[in-house]
């Protein structure tokens, strides 16, 4: 088992739509939670508003400049094998240059950055446990699955 947090972390999860409406998902590696499918984000730093953790996430993971605009969801996320608490808020988030695309600034951390629709990451967090071999390459990160759990007609819109 890994090393224990003694108290749980805070962690930001920023939520981009593009112009058609999909959002931003690359998959997670060499961390708890690889392979599995997430939003750009990470820890928030000491004296760090998580607006400012999110746009700086953003621009450190994908080189996209982004403007925080509002918390649209919290979740508190354990992971008991682990030894892992998480309380992650994601924060909506829009692009100021729309024509970007996301570069993969750490491929140590992430395999590649991907426009998903809202509604597929639905399926895939429903489907989640399934051994179903179609939906073995689409399994979401804990926290994207608690948030679809909890809040399964959030919109995106700013």
């Amino acid at each position: 088992m890994a090393a224990a947090f003694a108290h749980p972390r805070v962690g930001i999860a920023a939520i981009i739509p593009n112009a058609e409406g999909k959002l931003l998902l690359g998959k997670r590696r060499n961390s708890h939670g690889s392979g599995t499918w997430q939003f750009p984000g990470g820890h928030l730093e000491f004296g760090e508003t998580y607006f400012a953790c999110a746009e700086r996430e953003v621009a450190e993971e994908t080189a996209l400049k982004a403007q925080a605009v509002r918390l649209v969801g919290v979740t508190n996320d354990v992971f008991k094998d682990l030894g892992k608490h998480y309380v992650t808020l994601f924060v909506l988030c829009r692009t100021l240059e729309p024509a970007a695309e996301p570069e993969l600034l750490e491929p140590d951390k992430c395999e590649g950055w991907y426009w998903v629709e809202w509604d597929e990451v639905r399926a895939w967090c429903e489907h989640h446990d399934d051994a179903d071999p179609r939906w073995e390459d689409k399994k979401c990160f804990l926290p994207i699955r608690n948030l679809v759990a909890e809040q399964p007609d959030i919109k995106f819109s700013s």
